[in-house]
């Protein structure tokens, strides 16, 4: 009994050791190399009023980082009641557009170099303003719209100037 015993220890014993020899081999010629993730960065992005210098609650800030020209996509993150907003993903060594969006304020933008393991920023957001824009109006001054919304400027029909009034038959 005990002879038998040994046999089936031995096989499975020589089975367990094949098994681990092949899933070896098969890691060495199949599958792909363990590639470690780039160093990332911690953010912080604190977000002030400029009239005030009070935090901004609920604000959008959004991550557009790029490295070596390529695009890395974008994250946003919305900040906490004291104005911070935290992220720790951005790779290390990447340039990043930092976007901020708040309601009642311009829209904040600009780009920074991630260098180091972690960056703190402060942006203070301004009022709106008026529209910056490139064109002109038909007098060669730049266009002056007022901020906020407005409703577009549409010109008004001509109406003509010689003609009869209705029912009237007109005389030579």
């Amino acid at each position: 009994m005990s002879s038998r015993r040994g046999f089936w220890f031995q096989f499975v014993l020589v089975l367990c050791v094949a098994l681990i020899a092949s899933s070896q081999a098969f890691g060495q010629y199949r599958g792909r190399k363990y590639k470690a993730p780039p160093p990332t960065s911690r953010i912080q992005v604190q977000v002030f009023k400029k009239l005030t210098g009070k935090p901004i609650p609920n604000a959008a800030v959004i991550f557009n980082p790029s490295k070596d020209g390529k695009d890395e996509g974008n994250l946003e993150v919305k900040t906490d009641p004291e104005g911070k907003a935290v992220i720790d993903v951005i790779p290390t060594g990447s340039m990043v557009r930092v976007q901020v969006i708040a309601n009642g304020f311009a829209t904040f933008a600009e780009d920074y170099l991630v260098d180091q393991p972690t960056k703190d920023i402060e942006i203070v957001m301004l009022p709106p303003r008026a529209q910056v824009s490139a064109y002109e109006d038909n007098t060669g001054e730049p266009a002056e719209r007022k901020p906020g919304v407005q409703e577009p400027i549409r010109p008004k029909p001509k109406t003509p100037q010689n003609t009869p009034a209705t029912g009237a038959v007109p005389q030579p």
